[in-house]
C-alpha cells in the first residue's frame, strides 16, 4: 500500500503528500475526538486539476476518499479512513466574485463562513448561516453537513442560502448543481447534496446568496427560574407570529460556564435564560419588543433586559457562541449531541433529559437554538474514568426521545459515524435502502466517505437485536447490503 499511495507524487507535489505517521496524526479526528483513526495518506492539492487527479487515481485504484475541510464537525464525518486518503481541501481560500447587485458571491470550498460576510460588509451585506464555529469552518463542510447557527430561525439552513455548487465525482468529473437563478430545472439535486456528508461529491465552489444588513436589530435576554417556563415562552412566541432571528436557550450549567468564561454580565442565579433577536425595520423590532417582553412576564420571567447598544448585543451574543468551549472549562471531558424536536415538545424533553441525566449520573448542560427546536445537550464526562460508553449511551437516549416525539436525530451537526445506531430508530428498511441507493447512484463503488451517514441493514439488524425500540425491527432485505 505505501508503495502505491507514493504514486501520488507523480502529480501532486512533495509537500502535499503526507505518509509519515508523525505527518498524518493531526488529520486522525475531527471535533469528536472519541473517535480517531490515521489516514494512510494525507493529500493537500491545490488545484481543481489536482483533486480531479486524486480523485480519479482512488477510483482507478479502488481507494476510499474522505473530503475534510477545517475539521470542525461535530459527528465523526471527517473521520478517515485507515486504507484510504484523506484530501484536505484547506488551500481553496478564494472568493472569486461578489455581486452586490445580484446579492450573492462565488468562493471557493475552503473559504471560512465568517470571511463571506467580512468579504461584503462594505456593500451592507452578508451571509445569513451562522455556526458557531463560523470563525473557522469552512463553506464546503458548511455545505456537506447543512450547518445552521443562531440566525436560521428566520433566514434558513445552508440549503435556503446557496444557489450553486460545482462538484467532482468520484470519477473526478466536474458537474455544476443548481443556478445563478433562483431556480433551476429538473430534480433539486442542490438540495440533495446538501447534507450529504460527502457521500456523493466533493464540492469545490459555492455560489451563496447574500441578504441587506437589517435597519434595525434589537436583543431581549429573559431570565427565568424554570426551564420549563422559559420553553413554554418559546413555544408562545413562535405561536403568536413573531419570527425572531435568533431564538436562544441556556440552562443553568451553561449560563455559569459561560459567564466564566466571556463574562458578559449573564445572570448566573436563573434556570435559564431566552436570548430573542428581532430584527426589521425600527417601527417593527419595537413593536415586537414589547410582545417578546409580554409574553416572557406572562411565563414568569424573573428579569427582562434589553441591549443598550451595539457592542452589548454582540456580548451576548459571545456568550451564547462560545458556549461550547465554556463547557469546556468546567469538565474533563463533554459530548455535544444535536437533535431536534417539534417546539411544542419542548419543555416535557428538556424535563425528560433531566431524568436521564439523572439515571445515568452525569450532569448535561442545555445549549440550543430554541425556536428551531435544535437541540444540543453538553454531557460532561471523564474519560478517564471510563465514563465514555456512559456518555454515548445517554446521548442515544436522548436521540431517540427526540425521534420519539416527532423529532430528527440530527439538526445541523449531521450523523457521521456518531448517529449510525440512531438512524436505525429513525427510519425503516425501505426508507434506508432508497438511501443506499441514492448514494450507489453517484458513487457506485462505495468509496466517498465510506461507512457514514447511512447504516447498513446488517448494523440495524444488530442493533435492533440489542435495542427494541418501539417495537420490533426487521429488515428482511439484509442480503443486499
Amino acid at each position: 500500500m505505501r508503495t502505491l499511495f507514493e504514486q501520488l507524487h507523480d502529480f501532486l507535489p512533495a509537500d502535499a503528500v503526507l505518509l509519515s505517521e508523525e505527518a498524518v496524526r493531526p488529520y486522525e479526528c475531527d471535533g469528536l475526538f472519541v473517535y480517531r483513526e490515521r489516514p494512510a495518506a494525507v493529500v493537500i492539492p491545490e488545484t481543481l486539476e489536482q483533486v480531479q487527479q486524486v480523485l480519479k487515481f482512488c477510483y482507478t485504484h479502488k481507494i476510499p476518499v474522505v473530503a475534510r475541510g477545517a475539521g470542525t464537525g461535530l459527528s465523526g464525518g471527517a473521520l478517515p479512513h485507515k486504507a484510504g486518503v484523506l484530501l484536505s481541501l484547506a488551500k481553496f481560500k478564494r472568493i472569486l466574485n461578489i455581486d452586490p447587485v445580484a446579492r450573492t458571491a462565488r468562493v471557493e470550498t475552503g473559504v471560512r463562513n465568517a470571511s463571506i460576510s467580512q468579504a461584503v460588509a462594505a456593500h451592507g451585506l452578508y451571509y445569513a448561516p451562522d455556526p458557531s464555529s463560523q470563525i473557522a469552518c469552512t463553506i464546503g463542510g458548511n455545505v456537506a453537513e447543512n450547518a445552521g447557527g443562531v440566525h436560521c430561525l428566520k433566514y434558513g439552513l445552508t440549503v435556503h442560502n446557496i444557489l450553486e455548487i460545482k462538484v467532482l465525482t468520484i470519477e473526478g468529473e466536474l458537474i455544476t448543481i443548481g443556478s445563478q437563478a433562483f431556480d433551476s430545472a429538473g430534480y433539486d439535486l442542490l438540495a440533495l447534496f446538501t447534507g450529504s456528508e460527502g457521500l456523493l461529491g466533493v464540492v469545490m465552489e459555492v455560489t451563496v446568496r447574500l441578504l441587506p444588513k437589517p435597519a434595525a436589530v434589537q436583543v431581549v435576554l429573559a431570565a427565568f427560574d424554570s426551564v420549563i417556563n422559559a420553553g413554554s415562552a418559546v413555544a408562545e412566541i413562535i405561536a403568536v407570529g413573531i419570527i425572531p432571528a435568533g431564538l436562544e436557550m441556556m440552562d443553568n450549567a451553561a449560563i455559569r460556564a459561560a459567564e466564566a468564561f466571556v463574562k458578559v454580565g449573564y445572570p448566573v442565579d436563573a434556570a435559564a435564560i431566552l436570548l430573542c433577536e428581532l430584527d426589521g425595520s425600527p417601527e417593527e423590532v419595537e413593536i415586537q419588543i414589547q410582545q417578546v417582553r409580554a409574553i416572557v412576564e406572562k411565563h414568569q420571567a424573573s428579569e427582562v433586559r434589553l441591549a443598550d447598544n451595539e457592542r452589548q448585543r454582540l456580548q451576548f451574543w459571545a456568550g451564547r457562541k462560545a458556549a461550547f468551549p465554556a463547557v469546556g472549562r468546567i469538565s474533563p471531558d463533554y459530548y455535544c449531541m444535536d437533535g431536534t424536536i417539534p417546539r411544542k415538545h419542548l419543555p416535557m424533553v428538556l424535563q425528560r433529559i433531566h431524568e436521564l441525566s439523572e439515571q445515568y449520573g452525569l450532569a448535561v448542560a442545555n445549549v440550543f437554538h430554541a425556536g428551531d427546536g435544535n437541540l444540543h445537550p453538553l454531557i460532561l464526562f471523564d474519560a478517564s474514568k471510563g465514563q465514555l460508553h456512559q456518555a454515548e449511551e445517554l446521548g442515544g437516549k436522548i436521540l431517540e426521545l427526540c425521534v420519539a416525539v416527532g423529532g430528527t436525530v440530527t439538526g445541523e451537526h449531521g450523523v457521521g459515524v456518531e448517529k449510525l445506531n440512531q438512524m436505525c430508530v429513525q427510519f425503516n428498511s425501505q426508507e434506508l435502502l432508497q438511501f443506499h441507493a441514492v448514494k450507489a447512484a453517484f458513487d457506485p463503488a462505495n468509496l466517498l466517505n465510506p461507512e457514514k451517514a447511512i447504516p447498513t441493514l446488517h448494523r440495524c439488524a444488530e442493533f435492533g437485536a440489542m435495542h427494541v425500540h418501539h417495537g420490533e425491527l426487521a429488515f428482511p432485505e439484509l442480503d443486499r447490503f
